[in-house]
Parts: structure tokens; sequence; C-alpha cells
């Protein structure tokens, strides 16, 4: 018969979670049916490498997000894994667009001549159903992990970190941190 530890068997369960909330955000409908989500799953020393950014980031920030930054950061240090997603801005079949001016610009074609402005964080401008594919996937992924008991809250300033370290090669990155313990690490943080 053999054992297993429960933090071995939590480090395990977050895995699975993670990597089936990858396919979750993948299955999640998507606007005019094509897909540019993408994900990528972190443990093990990347969480520390990825903390120790967001401090190195919290530096960089105004009084009223540094502290948020450096919150997260102890938040990915008591996560067994983090889940990824991100889109890019795009618009979706530029040969035939919508252009239906959510983005701000009369045409895609006008976004797309605009684009690739860096912003302190992310890129863009982004196309609004870009925008909302990424929203369907990150609630069917989160709410994947809630049905797996798995402990999590979607994080702005990871993706941000994340993106500025290449991790995911997207225009917006949203981090996913996940935790198996006695009690959420992501709530009542103060």
């Amino acid at each position: 018969m053999a054992q297993h530890q429960s933090k071995a068997v939590e480090v395990e369960a977050v895995r699975v979670a993670a990597t089936l909330m990858a396919a979750g955000a993948r299955t999640a409908p998507k606007a005019r049916g094509i897909d540019s989500i993408k994900t990528l799953l972190l443990d093990g020393n990347d969480l520390e490498t990825l903390a120790r950014a967001m401090e190195a980031r919290a530096k960089e920030q105004p009084p009223h997000l540094a502290p948020i930054f450096n919150r997260d950061a102890a938040n990915v240090r008591k996560s067994q894994g983090l889940l990824l997603v991100g889109v890019t801005g795009i618009p979706k079949v530029v040969a035939q667009p919508l252009d239906c001016g959510a983005c701000g610009y009369g045409t895609c074609q006008q976004l797309l001549d605009t684009r690739k402005k860096s912003g302190k964080d992310f890129d863009g401008p982004v196309c609004l159903f870009q925008a909302l594919d990424l929203g369907i996937a990150l609630g069917s992924a989160v709410k994947l992990a809630s049905d797996l008991n798995i402990d999590n809250r979607m994080m702005y300033t990871i993706g941000a970190t994340a993106k500025k370290l290449g991790l995911l090669d997207c225009d917006i990155v949203i981090g996913i941190p996940l935790s198996v313990s006695g009690k959420s690490p992501y709530f009542d943080r103060g």
C-alpha cells in the first residue's frame, strides 16, 4: 500500500486543477468561434521568482498600488501553483471585420493601425471581443477551481508582472493563484 503525505497530495491537486482550468479556458465560448486565449501553469520555484518580481515592481508603483503588489506577492508565496490566462487584442477576422467601434475606433483596421501601444502593464488598444473572450475564459477557469474546492482569486498584479517578465506572449494577462489549505489566503488579506 502506498502512502501519500497531505502536502504532496495538495500540490498534485492544484496541478491537476490548474490543468483542468486551462482546458476550461480553452473550451470557453469565443466570439466568432476564434480562439486567441493562451495559458501557462506555474508552480515550484517559479512562484518565488514571480513573487520577487512583484515586489520589485511594487517599488516602481505609486503609493496607493505598492502595498497591493506586495500583498499579492505574499499570496503567490502561499500558493501551490497558479494559472496565467491571457489574450491578444488584435481584432478577429480582419479580412471580414465587424467594425463595431466598441474599441473607440471606427473600424477594425483603424484599431490595427494604432496597435502596439505599450501601457504601464498591458498593450492596447484591445478589441472588445478579445477582452470579452478573456473574461469568459477566466470565469470558466475560476468556476472550475471553485467546483474542485481549490481556493483561487483573479489578480491583475500577477498578470501585469508576468507580462513584464515575458512569461505569456499576450496583450493582457491575468493571474489566478491556487491554494489548498485550511483557510483561503486570498481573502481577509488586509
